[in-house]
């Protein structure tokens, strides 16, 4: 039968820790990776939606509320 290892390492094995188990200055890598999407100079985002969708917006709704008010005037004549 065998035990579980430690999944902590020994700080006296390990290299590049200082007394205590303190890492020095340098030894660390970055806290995260400068290759992102988000890397790079600030754009401003553009100013606005385009014309298409805030033309679709109000048809779409003026579409529903004419379904809508079809349906309630078909109901009542019914």
């Amino acid at each position: 039968m065998t035990t579980p290892r430690n999944p902590d390492p020994d700080p006296r094995r390990v290299t590049g820790l200082e007394p205590g188990g303190l890492v020095p200055p340098g030894e660390t890598p970055p806290a995260e990776a400068g290759t992102g999407t988000e890397t790079g100079p600030h754009r401003p985002p553009k100013r606005g939606w385009a014309t298409g969708p805030l033309a679709v917006v109000p048809l779409t709704v003026l579409l529903v509320a004419a379904f809508f008010l079809v349906y309630a005037i078909v109901l009542a004549a019914g």
